[in-house]
């Protein structure tokens, strides 16, 4: 990594100012068991479920960004949605209100998981957020179109109030609404940036990175730091919900955003953006013995905690890949976890079914 080409994308990413809610740099550690016992890669993993604010996550990074860009515009209303279990959506509560603003969360209901206050909806409760529980497709992320319809009601009901609210897409992933350049992808070239000082500092030549791909920002940062700083490595996002056709095209566009935001010339192309989706398996937000097996695994053999939605299906991907022979032996990956973890005790009972 060039000292300078360091220096210069730091440079444009100070241009956005952030609010210090986290903290930073996360660790960056070897998972030595699991590359013992799968006989090859060396696989490493960053810990972005350590950042420090409420479980941490990758959505910590994130609402530096657009937290800081809420006060600015002078938002006292923050308003979001996400599936019912939704880290983001806690993740923006928490911050929001460690900043004085009122978190407003409309929850969709995406899968089987009752109602009910655990996980990360106990933590919205205690949070005091005004909480909007809605129907929807089951297995699938809801969509802007599908949300549009009543994040306007609720925006004119807040005007009503005489509050002022700033409306960000679910993930903090698509500039829209309140939220006008692609902030949450500009919080990962951050975090590529300094994943590759920390491998350097170990001498740790990285092959590729591996991570969960949701709302698509998370990946987009990555992709575009690698190339801004012309890192030859493969960033692999494992998706979790859509097919790869589509959310290909949704990682590119914000890639590309996340480009011109930061006055870059990266030259993205489709073939950059990797996903593969046939670890979606039954649907958005279903485990299956697979990612309860992987959670297990992590937990005994490195006593770390993964999700059943995001990480754990992004870990079992990456085990399968591995004794798939996908890689090479002396390849050196970095798996990205993306936090999540209040998640895991809402499917306490499948997954003690499943490990049964």
């Amino acid at each position: 990594m060039a000292a300078f080409r360091l220096a210069e994308l730091k440079k444009r990413m100070a241009r956005f100012p952030r609010k210090n809610l986290i903290h930073l740099p996360t660790p960056f550690q070897k998972l030595e068991n699991i590359s013992r016992d799968l006989g090859g890669p060396e696989i490493y993993i960053k810990r972005d479920d350590l950042t420090g604010l409420a479980f941490g996550g990758n959505k910590s990074r994130k609402l530096e960004f657009i937290i800081c860009d809420a006060l600015n515009k002078g938002a006292d209303v923050i308003i979001t949605w996400a599936s019912l279990q939704s880290n983001w959506c806690m993740q923006t509560a928490a911050a929001a209100r460690r900043c004085g603003l009122k978190p407003i969360l409309i929850l969709f209901k995406t899968s089987e998981l009752a109602p009910e206050f655990d996980g990360n909806l106990l933590l919205d409760y205690i949070l005091g957020a005004d909480i909007r529980i809605r129907e929807a497709e089951k297995g699938k992320v809801v969509s802007e179109e599908y949300a549009r319809e009543i994040l306007e009601e609720v925006v004119n009901e807040v005007k009503e109030w005489g509050h002022a609210p700033y409306v960000v897409a679910v993930g903090g992933s698509r500039p829209g609404f309140s939220m006008e350049k692609p902030l949450g992808a500009i919080s990962y070239v951050a975090a590529f940036a300094e994943m590759l000082e920390q491998a350097e500092a170990e001498d740790i030549d990285i092959t590729h990175v591996v991570q969960a791909t949701g709302s698509g920002a998370t990946q987009a940062g990555l992709v575009v730091g690698a190339k801004a700083l012309k890192a030859k490595l493969k960033v692999i996002g494992i998706s979790v919900s859509d097919e790869k056709e589509a959310f290909t095209q949704t990682v590119l566009e914000i890639c590309n955003e996340t480009e011109k935001a930061l006055d870059l010339d990266c030259s993205i192309a489709k073939e950059d953006v990797i996903v593969l989706d046939e670890y979606i398996r039954e649907g958005y937000g279903v485990v299956n013995r697979e990612v309860a097996e992987v959670i297990r695994l992590v937990f005994i053999r490195e006593g770390i905690v993964l999700d059943p939605v995001y990480t754990g299906k992004a870990m079992a991907a990456l085990v399968d890949l591995v004794k798939r022979g996908n890689f090479r032996k002396d390849d050196k990956i970095v798996f990205f976890h993306t936090g999540g973890t209040p998640a895991l005790f809402p499917y306490r009972q499948k997954l003690v079914e499943l490990l049964k």
